[in-house]
């Protein structure tokens, strides 16, 4: 992905297939320019995900009523 332009406080970033996502600069490092190539990961946070089910499974149990064993 690389930096085609700024406006005002947002970024104009195109994809390699042409696409263009608009981005906050503010969300960029303060030493990117224009032309500049950025590489972006996005995983999920499984571990997050299990104390998040784990706090719905103890909410629903204490619901219920239910005792674990």
């Amino acid at each position: 992905m690389t930096i085609d332009r700024f406006e005002n406080e947002k970024a104009v970033l195109k994809t390699e297939k042409g696409e263009t996502i608009i981005w906050l600069k503010s969300m960029l490092p303060a030493e990117i320019k224009e032309g500049k190539t950025l590489t972006f990961s996005i995983c999920g946070d499984k571990e997050k995900e299990k104390d998040k089910k784990g706090l719905a499974k103890d909410i629903l149990n204490e619901l219920l009523k239910v005792e674990e064993n």
